[in-house]
């Protein structure tokens, strides 16, 4: 306990009209640029009340909707030269985990002019450490599933490593993060499922990581708890609004849970099926959780139990879960695991772990879970 630290400087805001409702603390500076996909902001309804808001209160804004999927780091420093010509003061990022991690990323390049022959070049944002503090956000998530609202991290596709890479900083905490569940009740069936299984990987990496306190087990059973109990939900859908903001705040949970203890090798072995293969990251982490926790169940099999209770189902029904929730039809090689483990073997949360990892752990890892 000697050693223990916990920081979360994110304001949260939980419930129906929550943005609408508690305006002021949207208003974060006087010019808004607004980083969002293509469509998730329009669909959910959130575009909608955040722009109203701010016109409502004479805030100036650009909506910057050209935030794919897995953004890159290059797109995100298109996204800072868009935020400076506009001159803008504050962002406001609305989306899943690709939005709300390239919000952060927009927010450092918006103040530290990436240049070739200056003192800061593209890639030094992963050095966490920046001349000129990033421009001050707030988070409206509209999928239930990184909890990007609540972490100092951000993962961008990174080409010349050929995986996705995250950097972090405590000054990329966004100020405050709205969850209205009004924004993910109509979600499709599987995004719904692949955002849950992200979520329930970070409170469970969470939990079974070596930089875990009490507090931070705390907050993670808690969140476990909660999708447990929404478990049929998840396999059949039928959400409602209230669900939806249940699961909303377990994600969010998640956040607050990895953003004190990191995440463990299901992330950064997940990466590779999302760089290659196009699989979304919570798929991803899902096919790979069920084998990590066998695993972490022969070191510290009092962790499993707890989870398992926490989750009300059994580590072999927990499979079962991720089987039904994330059907695949695709084939892998040895080849390409084989790949895929010499890159993420390389990761810094391999040391995380609760047991020994090498590559050629990694490299059984994927074996057991994908041929």
């Amino acid at each position: 306990m000697s050693n223990l630290k916990f920081l979360m400087p994110t304001k949260i805001t939980v419930g129906e009209n929550c943005v609408k409702n508690n305006f002021s603390d949207l208003i974060l500076g006087k010019r808004c640029m607004i980083v969002t996909g293509k469509t998730s902001g329009k669909k959910s309804g959130a575009l909608d009340d955040v722009t109203d808001v701010l016109r409502t209160n004479g805030i100036e804004y650009l909506v910057y909707d050209r935030i794919g999927n897995n953004p890159t780091i290059e797109e995100t420093a298109e996204g800072g030269a868009a935020a400076r010509a506009f001159g803008c003061d504050f962002l406001i990022g609305i989306g899943g985990g690709s939005p709300l991690d390239a919000c952060k990323a927009i927010a450092v390049y918006a103040t530290n002019i990436p240049s070739e022959n200056g003192d800061f070049k593209l890639y030094d944002i992963y050095k966490g450490v920046y001349k000129n503090k990033p421009l001050p956000m707030a988070a409206i998530p509209t999928t239930a599933g990184t909890g990007s609202e609540t972490t100092p991290y951000s993962i961008l596709t990174l080409h010349k490593e050929k995986t996705k890479k995250s950097f972090s900083c405590p000054d990329v905490f966004y100020r405050v993060a709205f969850l209205d569940g009004r924004y993910t009740v109509n979600l499709p069936l599987q995004i719904a499922r692949n955002t849950a299984i992200d979520a329930l990987s970070h409170l469970l990496e969470g939990y079974t990581n070596k930089k875990a306190s009490p507090l931070t087990d705390y907050i993670a059973l808690e969140g476990m708890r909660i999708l447990g109990k929404h478990a049929d939900i998840l396999r059949n859908g039928n959400f409602t609004v209230d669900i939806c903001t249940e699961l909303l705040w377990a994600a969010c949970i998640g956040g607050i849970v990895i953003s004190q203890t990191g995440t463990t090798i299901v992330h950064s072995m997940g990466y590779g099926l999302t760089y290659y293969r196009d699989i979304p990251h919570g798929m991803a982490n899902g096919f790979l959780l069920g084998e990590y926790l066998e695993r972490v169940r022969s070191v510290a099999p009092h962790r499993i139990s707890e989870c398992e209770a926490a989750m009300g189902m059994s580590l072999d029904k927990f499979k079962i879960f991720l089987s039904d929730c994330l059907p695949y039809n695709g084939a892998f090689s040895k080849d390409e695991i084989t790949e895929w483990a010499k890159t993420s073997i390389k990761a810094r949360n391999v040391a995380s772990c609760p047991f020994d990892v090498d590559y050629d752990t990694e490299l059984e890892i994927y074996e057991n879970c994908l041929l």
